[in-house]
């Protein structure tokens, strides 16, 4: 009697937790169901558990039904295997009917999960029946959930059934509710996909796509963009592209002409989210018009016209589109005449465009027109557009043009860009904006890379010095990682005279008033940071002559946070020491009486700190340092 009840235990705890006035509660037992079902066991979940969630699933919240939906979809090794997928798929349909967007679309994910383990008897019998049930079901929100469930097994049934559900699937592209035509447009893409891929991988195949289909297929996609409600024609450019890339692969250009037209109706249509959609999905449309000059060519003028369309939403999604259109148009040697004498003009105009997010949208992207346009073409054409941008209000234009200029280091060379953009350079290290400031570090090393040392140390190492003391930490944090960068890039003699000199206030050009005053902790602990990077990249004697001398001097300071850095400055030194053992220009012996005295006697003292982070983190170096040298 005991193991009975034991047995019943899950089943009667999951009904009580689901009886709650509370409905996270409830949320919170549904997310158990998975072990709920591995404790009853295959037998007992399709014969107690299934029944009950049957009736769960018709009297409950929004938030229970989405968890039993997304959960269900996971059941078919819980109840033995997909024969017994019929009360599942019962209780999912319930689901799925649901007017509730987030339940109907984890049933439906969930029904497509469960379609992958069927068998093609399986397919054709009870999911085809389901299929058909709720396409012609009669409410939208049944219709809705069909559309979902036709790409499990438009590419699993034979030719005739397949022209049937297409059939059945244009009378949803066709219905009366408008919800209804949109989630069938949404799907439709994904079906041509997948046909595109059978037909693609079993070319000899009888129940490959044919001509039929396609008729069907047509249909669909003239209804689509002769729907009078936008938020359904809008998604028939992607069924277009869908359309244009199944033909693409199988090398078929007849029908083109036919495509392009429907193409520019689509670009010039009337609603602006038509618009911006074919704005947002330009290239991928163009890309299948690329095999015959004239075609592309039409494109153009369409292109130009959404760069100059009233809505600003328009224009900030073709920007984003420049240069992969562009670079389309290099195919044809003609193409880059009308690049410069058409295009440009109206980058030119975008570059001073009235809506913030339609500049920072060009900024992200126009630099991707330098290797377009070639050298002298981006010098006498670009250059311009850049710099103006570069003083934009809009931090954000500033920091997409910053943020990308190495596109166009590789095509006019970074002298004649560093020249003209210097000044700006210098004018951003000072954003009021950190991210920009931010921006501009991160590019410092592949300009100090191309310039030289001498150039730089003349124009922008006093710049990258005073990153060092911004009031951001995350400057400050980037200026010390950009100091390591460019100490690889200039060497380690370079970073003794012109960094740790000044930095330890060594230097005999510095005057008494320019010199560092250690008395603010915040300079204090970020000189330790700047010196202790630089420790894996600079000579041992450096290390050894300015470097040590200068943490030990840091031991006894009244900042505890500067104490705890000292004893993980001792550890990575330790760790550089090791690392380069072979190189250094000391023995074993001499390396450990270093070690010994100067390093590990200085952590003992930390050991026996007031604080209690200092003791931790000189332990902890203590440790690391004797597993090295053991």
């Amino acid at each position: 009697m005991d193991n009975y009840n034991d047995d019943l235990y899950p089943l009667a705890l999951l009904m009580d937790e689901l009886k709650h006035d509370d409905v996270s509660n409830r949320v919170e037992a549904m997310q158990k169901l998975d072990n709920i079902a591995i404790a009853l066991g295959p037998e007992r979940t399709l014969k107690e558990l299934l029944p009950f969630l049957n009736d769960v699933a018709q009297d409950d919240e929004e938030e229970v039904f989405a968890v039993l939906a997304s959960k269900l979809g996971d059941f078919i090794p819980l109840i033995g295997g997909h024969e017994h997928c019929e009360p599942l798929i019962q209780i999912l349909t319930i689901l799925a009917s649901m007017e509730e967007p987030i339940v109907r679309d984890k049933a439906i994910d969930s029904l497509n999960k469960i379609a992958e383990d069927l068998t093609k008897e399986e397919i054709n019998g009870i999911f085809l029946t389901l299929i058909r049930s709720l396409s012609q079901g009669n409410w939208f929100s049944k219709k809705i959930a069909s559309c979902g469930l036709y790409k499990a097994v438009i590419v699993r049934v034979n030719a005739p059934t397949r022209k049937d559900l297409l059939n059945l699937y244009l009378k949803l592209v066709t219905d009366d509710y408008p919800m209804v035509r949109r989630a069938a447009a949404t799907n439709l893409p994904r079906i041509i996909n997948l046909l595109t891929e059978f037909t693609e991988k079993n070319p000899s195949d009888s129940n490959k796509i044919n001509n039929e289909d396609w008729e069907i297929i047509s249909k669909m996609f003239q209804h689509l963009i002769n729907d009078d409600q936008d938020s359904v024609k809008f998604l028939s450019i992607d069924v277009l592209i869908a359309i244009l890339e199944f033909f693409q692969k199988i090398h078929e250009t007849s029908f083109n002409s036919d495509f392009l037209t429907s193409a520019l109706k689509l670009i010039k249509d009337e609603s602006w989210r038509v618009r911006y959609t074919a704005a947002d999905r330009f290239t991928k449309i163009a890309a299948n018009f690329t095999s015959e000059e004239s075609d592309l060519f039409q494109l153009i003028e369409p292109f130009i016209a959404l760069m100059k369309d009233n809505e600003g939403e328009v224009r900030k999604a073709i920007a984003k589109q420049l240069p992969s259109f562009c670079q389309l148009l290099t195919k044809y040697p003609s193409s880059r005449t009308i690049v410069l004498t058409k295009i440009i003009p109206v980058v030119n105009e975008l570059s001073q465009d009235a809506q913030d997010n339609v500049r920072a949208s060009l900024a992200s992207t126009i630099t991707g027109l330098s290797p377009i346009l070639e050298r002298q073409a981006t010098i006498d054409k670009l250059l311009p557009i850049f710099l103006v941008m570069l003083k934009d209000e809009f931090p954000d234009v500033r920091l997409n043009i910053i943020s990308n200029l190495s596109v166009v280091d590789e095509t006019i060379g970074i002298n004649l860009l560093s020249t003209n953009l210097l000044p700006a350079i210098t004018e951003l290290a000072q954003d009021y904006k950190w991210r920009v400031r931010l921006a501009i570090i991160e590019y410092i090393p592949k300009l100090a890379n191309q310039l030289g040392e001498s150039f730089f140390n003349d124009e922008l190492l006093s710049l990258c010095m005073s990153w060092l003391w911004d009031p951001v930490f995350a400057i400050r944090d980037a200026a010390v990682n950009n100091l390591k960068e460019l100490t690889v890039i200039f060497g380690s003699n370079w970073a003794n005279t012109e960094i740790i000199n000044r930095l330890l206030n060594n230097d005999d050009k510095i005057d008494d008033d320019d010199k560092i005053d250690y008395s603010n902790f915040i300079i204090r602990i970020t000189c330790l940071f700047a010196i202790t990077k630089l420790i894996p990249v600079i000579d041992y004697p450096i290390i050894i002559k300015k470097v040590l001398p200068f943490i030990n001097s840091l031991i006894t300071d009244g900042v505890p946070n500067i104490r705890f850095n000292v004893a993980k400055s001792y550890l990575l030194l330790v760790q550089t020491f090791v690392a380069n053992k072979n190189k250094l220009p000391v023995k074993d012996d001499e390396l450990r009486k270093l070690v010994n005295l100067e390093i590990l006697s200085n952590l003992e003292k930390l050991q026996n700190d007031e604080d209690v982070d200092v003791r931790f983190y000189s332990s902890k170096s203590i440790q690391g340092i004797n597993e090295l040298m053991a």
